[in-house]
């Protein structure tokens, strides 16, 4: 009997932690959003999703054209995750914005009809100076400050979360359900190259917006469709420099980094910084019960034709990590140079392959009913 009951408590203790493991910060979320943070979590056991910037609206000498993408054409298969921005929605006309709202939620909803998954980041443009969403001397207001609770300029952001709030509830699947979204806002934080970088407000600002934004998104315009992730730039070394502007495990669902330096930009390599990051992240999610993933990284051009199996595979299998997803950036449509996954003819075409081919990364071919539809 005794042997039953330990049998018992440890099964119970085990099932609290998984349950615990799949809490979203939301406690109203959506059954597929729920579902899919679940399921992600169980998939990055063994796996980890391989996600592309703007993948389907757009690649390399192409746009606006449905059913397609570049990995799509080397390998059969969209990637598993695919990043859409909304920059388009907010800062422009109406009828810009009106636009913008139709051709992104095209692009969402097909995305989920087809089981992938989306991430959305947001290249805000500055809402009380011009210099867009980057940040530029003599132009550039440090915005964080005059938009959070108590700012001057307070009431113009929640009338654009109101619009931001309204956008997402209309996207929706065949059967009504709100289609489950990664929000990535403010990121590469640690860096100064955005309005809301490290050196244009301090760490308790920066962790008031990212909690008035998250918590009016859920309590106040009933937005239940979102997983919330937090992702700086590759600036930090510990985990006291990773979490500097942490807004607490109440408001984050899943933690990342962005890291192009440490994997060949400009020719520099150094892999075992990039490595000992993601295992700070990886360890930090998995002590503090959230996804991890790394959510953005790639090599321009790709100029290393075996970029993603001798530097990318390398570092995300170094250590056995929990990542969700790995994501990188976008093809540019007119650019030459301009981008990160590779298309037909391009010399890294055959690596991308055994990458693709390599049991421990997945794309949306391999995705089975990852909302429980």
């Amino acid at each position: 009997m005794n042997r039953i009951l330990i049998a018992l408590a440890v099964f119970f203790f085990v099932s609290s932690l998984v349950v615990r493991a799949q809490k979203l910060i939301d406690p109203k979320a959506t059954k597929q959003t729920a579902t899919l943070y679940k399921n992600m979590h169980e998939l990055a056991k063994k796996h980890t999703l391989f996600g592309h910037q703007d993948a389907t609206d757009y690649g390399h000498g192409w746009r606006d054209e449905p059913g397609r993408s570049d990995v799509k054409s080397v390998v059969s298969s969209h990637p598993a995750v695919i990043g859409v921005d909304i920059a388009p929605l907010t800062g422009r006309s109406m009828e810009s914005i009106q636009k913008s709202e139709v051709r992104l939620r095209k692009l969402v909803t097909d995305t989920y009809a087809r089981g992938g998954i989306t991430t959305i980041s947001w290249h805000f443009s500055n809402p009380v100076s011009g210099g867009d969403f980057y940040w530029k001397d003599s132009v550039s207001l440090p915005a964080v400050k005059y938009i959070i609770p108590g700012g001057k300029n307070h009431d113009d952001y929640k009338l654009i979360l109101q619009g931001l709030a309204g956008w997402f509830k209309t996207l929706k699947g065949a059967n009504g359900e709100h289609i489950p979204l990664i929000f990535r806002p403010y990121h590469e934080f640690d860096g100064d190259w955005f309005w809301w970088g490290r050196a244009h407000c301090t760490p308790d600002e920066f962790k008031s917006l990212w909690q008035f934004t998250a918590g009016y998104l859920r309590d106040s315009l009933d937005v239940h469709n979102l997983i919330y992730a937090f992702s700086p730039d590759n600036r930090f070394n510990t985990v006291a420099e990773f979490t500097e502007r942490y807004p607490g495990n109440d408001w984050v669902d899943l933690v990342g980094t962005d890291n192009y330096g440490d994997m060949g930009r400009d020719g520099k390599y150094n892999l075992e910084q990039a490595i000992k990051k993601l295992k700070i992240v990886n360890d930090f999610a998995l002590e503090n019960k959230k996804l991890a993933a790394m959510t953005e990284t790639g090599l321009e051009s790709i100029v290393n034709p075996v970029w993603y199996t001798e530097v990318l595979l390398k570092v995300l299998r170094t250590n056995k990590l929990n990542l969700a997803y790995v994501l990188v950036w976008r093809n540019d449509t007119q650019s030459p140079t301009h981008y990160y996954a590779p298309f037909p003819g391009h010399a890294a075409v055959p690596d991308f392959k055994k990458f693709y081919d390599d049991q421990y990364t997945l794309f949306e071919s391999d995705l089975k009913n990852i909302y429980g539809k």
